[in-house]
């Protein structure tokens, strides 16, 4: 790669100011709070914040990219967008000495595409989705494949040696081969069936989609062990979500008898969720989703479970996940009766509803109340409160960098 004297000159002065950054020391004493939350000996509740609505957020030119060449675009965009989190709303977010490389994978996926009718809603990326059905019959769900996996080596290594070329010398270049791995097959599943469609047949054809989970899960497990055999995997203890939940540090991973050689899913953090089961009922939801999806979590070291769905009626079904360590609390989420649940045996990850953003008027009051009452409900679990879904601001980001000032207060003075 080219890269011209302009480019390496603003990525440079880019990677000088995230190397600061780092340097703080507490970004040290956040990564050890993190640990002590998802070793259930927190002693504050943790703060992060996932999914922000970044086309509202270019303040005084504060994203704007400066290089030409569309590679050094992209790594400028990711280290403009580090310092402009640190800057307005840092939460408990940690910033580390180094810049990660994305390994060039190829994918050929499941073998269905999903088709669909969509409607733009705002700017930005959130838009209605109208899903026409791919899967009608069983000869439908013979059409679902096992992925085949194939890994770049050159195209990997020559994008890392010319970042290390760029900025070697101040940041710590590294590989960020898979450290996690979202796994949800319902939303991929309602995808292909519709979700009116899909939601009949659990009553009206229920083996069809027994079939349909099975072979589905067998095609994660199939791709999950290609990543293994071919070395993509990274052990599960470090400044990344865990599902949709906080950062993964964690001082049980990797296991004792790690091999960095080969890193195994047992060295690492799962989740699982399934977003479309907020009505459907625990005896379902053990039916025709959470057993398929332990076939993938007891592989792995810690895990967590939900994103959006209230699972506030479901926690006895999920204390029967192996080795289960945070459970979602979203909007929906009726808080005190999963507390009276969960105690402290779980990490309660509760999401605020992200609603309070888009009214036509901010009120920087009504966000600390809402933060005040997860507190108080909560008083004495293990808890980290994550905003996430941002989809809009209403085209002003101070009322998110506000929002990151008063939780923390709150936190910080519970």
């Amino acid at each position: 790669m080219k890269i011209s004297t302009k480019d390496r000159a603003v990525l440079r002065r880019l990677a000088e100011k995230q190397a600061a950054i780092a340097s703080l020391p507490v970004h040290k004493e956040k990564a050890g709070l993190w640990r002590d939350l998802n070793g259930l000996r927190s002693t504050r509740p943790m703060v992060a914040i996932s999914q922000v609505c970044w086309n509202e957020m270019n303040i005084n030119d504060e994203l704007t990219t400066q290089c030409e060449d569309e590679f050094c675009r992209g790594i400028e965009l990711s280290l403009l967008g580090a310092i402009y989190v640190h800057k307005h709303f840092p939460v408990d977010s940690v910033w580390e000495n180094s810049y990660i490389i994305n390994p060039v994978i190829h994918d050929s996926g499941f073998g269905v595409k999903t088709e669909e009718a969509v409607i733009d809603q705002a700017a930005g990326d959130i838009k209605s989705h109208g899903y026409i059905p791919q899967i009608k019959d069983e000869a439908d769900i013979a059409k679902i494949k096992d992925p085949v996996i194939r890994y770049d080596r050159d195209e990997t290594m020559k994008r890392h040696n010319a970042v290390h070329d760029i900025f070697g010398d101040i940041l710590d270049v590294k590989t960020g081969w898979i450290n996690t791995a979202w796994f949800a097959p319902w939303d991929v599943l309602v995808q292909w069936w519709g979700a009116q469609e899909v939601l009949l047949d659990l009553v009206l054809r229920p083996e069809l989609v027994h079939m349909a989970m099975d072979r589905l899960v067998n095609a994660y497990i199939a791709r999950l062990e290609q990543w293994e055999n071919l070395g993509l995997l990274s052990f599960g203890n470090g400044n990344y979500n865990t599902g949709s939940g906080g950062l993964a540090y964690t001082d049980e991973l990797p296991q004792k008898d790690f091999n960095p050689v080969h890193v195994r899913p047992c060295d690492q953090w799962g989740c699982a969720a399934a977003q479309i089961f907020s009505e459907v009922s625990p005896e379902m939801h053990e039916e025709f989703a959470l057993q398929y999806e332990k076939r993938w979590l007891k592989k792995f070291g810690l895990t967590m479970y939900g994103c959006c769905e209230p699972l506030h009626n479901k926690i006895a079904i999920l204390k029967t996940i192996p080795n289960l360590r945070k459970i979602s609390c979203s909007p929906w989420c009726k808080l005190d009766k999963a507390v009276a649940q969960i105690g402290t045996d779980y990490v309660l990850s509760v999401k605020p509803s992200p609603a309070i953003f888009a009214e036509d008027r901010w009120n920087p009051e009504a966000a600390r109340r809402a933060i005040r009452t997860i507190l108080d409900q909560t008083r004495g679990c293990h808890v980290e409160i994550i905003a996430k879904d941002l989809s809009t601001m209403r085209g002003q980001p101070r009322r998110l960098w506000e929002w990151a000032a008063i939780a923390m207060e709150e936190v910080k003075h519970f």
